[in-house]
C-alpha cells in the first residue's frame, strides 16, 4: 500500500490527522535530543493531500511500506514501542532502484541477523517527494523500550561493523539525516 509520509517540526498537526482514519502517528521520544530534523511523523492513506501537506512542514513523501520483520503476535498491540527511524538518501553512485533493491534484498536480511533485539522492522521506500528534502527511504527499527534500543541495538561489535559497512554501500551516510527516536501513538 502507498502512504503519505509526513514529517513535522512539532506534534500538534500530526495529532489532528488521526481523524482521517488508519493514520499511524509517531512522536519524538521524551528523551530525544532537541536538535533533530523532525519531532513527529505520520503515515496516512488519504486523498486530502493539501490538508496533509499543511501539517507536514518538514517534508511530505509518498512511500511504500515493506514489513521485513513483523511484531510478534504475543506483543500487546497497544503497548508503545520505541522506534529508531533512519531517513536515508541513496548512495550517489546508485540509482534509487539500485539502492532500494540492495536495502530490501541485502540489508534487510543482514539487519535481521545483526539486530536480534529488534521486535519489528519496516522499510518505508520513498516513491515520490511531494515537498521537502529528497529522501529515498526511512528505516523503522522497533524495540520494546529505550533501554533495549540503547544497549542492544547491535548484537555485538562484529554486527555493528557489518551494518555500518553495508549501509555505506547503498546510502549516502553524509547526506542522510540523523536517527530520530520515536514512540508510536496508539
Amino acid at each position: 500500500m502507498l502512504w503519505l509520509l509526513g514529517m513535522c517540526s512539532n506534534d500538534d498537526g500530526a495529532r489532528d490527522l488521526a481523524e482521517l482514519g488508519g493514520a499511524r502517528i509517531w512522536r519524538a521520544h521524551e528523551n530525544e535530543r532537541d536538535s533533530v530534523p523532525y519531532r513527529s511523523m505520520f503515515a496516512v492513506a488519504s486523498d486530502e493531500i493539501e490538508r496533509v501537506r499543511a501539517v507536514a512542514d518538514v517534508g511530505l513523501y509518498v512511500v511504500f511500506g515493506r514489513v521485513i520483520k513483523a511484531a510478534p503476535e504475543a506483543q500487546d498491540p497497544g503497548a508503545p514501542r520505541v522506534i529508531a527511524s533512519f531517513p536515508m538518501v541513496r548512495h550517489p553512485e546508485r540509482t534509487h532502484a539500485e539502492s532500494d533493491a540492495h536495502w530490501r534484498d541485502i540489508h534487510g536480511p543482514l539487519a535481521l541477523r545483526c539486530h536480534l533485539a529488534m521486535c519489528d522492522y519496516e522499510q518505508l521506500s520513498v516513491t515520490a517527494t511531494l515537498h521537502g528534502p529528497e529522501l529515498d527511504g526511512v528505516a523503522m527499527c522497533a524495540f520494546p523500550d529505550r533501554q533495549t534500543l540503547s544497549e542492544k541495538f547491535f548484537n555485538d561489535d562484529e554486527a555493528k561493523a557489518a551494518i555500518i559497512a553495508d549501509v555505506a554501500s547503498f546510502a549516502d551516510t553524509r547526506a542522510s539525516w540523523p536517527r530520530v527516536v520515536l514512540t508510536e501513538r496508539v
